[in-house]
């Protein structure tokens, strides 16, 4: 077993073949042949004293330290990404005034927002912001690669491990329905009546997400996803701050049993920019 430290070409070649399963298509995805591939997973594990891959006639599969290394590896990858994406911001226009880049959900968190932004803003020497609108479910995953250094992100239920945090505000939660139904003209309905309606299934949202996962069609974007509820084809649960992005042909009913949700100004836990320290130090007066 060798001590030394992996390399990244290492860790992009095990990555790639943990997640195909199958060597042929690993190497293609990597733009090299079979055979050297192989050989450099087998040095990998004679490196580490372990078996990471079992090979038979029905294929490839991961064992127990083989999982392991996939989920150290992509976070090890996401990181080495984040350090360049992060260097070329800061050396950006030769370094002569910090930006920052904060990720939003596309169509939420404006009120917020906009009262953050502006109170930063009169702060002496205040970094640049670059507001980045993002894919439900992406904050996390900008933050962790460095296509964000901030982000807004509800919570529950998205995990805040590897991140610092500061706490903007809790509300509860609505069910939002098409205009015209019948329940839309309720003054509250359940968690249990929401995933219950006939032909009006709750949306599916891609990645973990807290919201009821419901067996309707999957969401990637706000506009897909307002055209569904005003077509009587979807429902959705949203905090209550959600209903500034709401159509004529949709309805927000309070959920009297829906678990609140904090919203949160969220950063890598091991930032050492001065700029983003004064956000949050806004943020937290807020």
């Amino acid at each position: 077993m060798d001590d030394t430290p992996l390399e990244t070409r290492e860790l992009r070649y095990f990555v790639a073949v943990a997640e195909e399963l199958h060597f042929g298509r690993a190497a293609e995805r990597l733009g090299m042949a079979q055979p050297p591939l192989s050989r450099a997973i087998q040095r990998l594990e004679r490196r580490l004293g372990v078996r990471l891959l079992t090979r038979d006639r029905r294929g490839v599969a991961l064992t127990g330290a083989g999982e392991t290394l996939l989920h150290e590896g992509r976070a090890a990858l996401a990181m080495t990404r984040a350090a360049a994406r992060r260097t070329r911001r800061a050396g950006a226009d030769g370094g002569a005034r910090e930006r920052l880049v904060l990720a939003v959900k596309a169509g939420a968190f404006h009120e917020q927002l906009r009262k953050l932004l502006d109170a930063y803003a009169a702060e002496p020497g205040a970094a640049e912001v670059e507001v980045l609108p993002s894919g439900t479910c992406e904050q996390e995953e900008m933050l962790r690669d460095g296509r964000a250094d901030v982000a807004l992100i509800h919570v529950p239920p998205r995990s805040l491990a590897g991140f610092d945090s500061e706490r903007l505000s809790t509300e509860g939660q609505v069910a939002v329905l098409p205009a015209g139904h019948r329940l839309a003209a309720r003054a509250s309905l359940s968690m249990a009546e929401v995933g219950a309606i006939p032909g009006l299934p709750l949306a599916r949202w891609p990645g973990p997400d807290g919201r009821p996962p419901g067996p309707g069609p999957e969401i990637h974007d706000q506009t897909q996803l307002g055209q569904l509820i005003a077509l009587g084809r979807a429902a959705a649960v949203f905090p209550v701050s959600a209903v500034s992005w709401l159509w004529s042909a949709h309805a927000a009913v309070p959920l009297s049993d829906a678990p609140e949700v904090a919203t949160h100004l969220a950063w890598p836990a091991h930032s050492r920019s001065l700029a983003l320290a004064a956000l949050a130090r806004t943020a937290g007066r807020l």
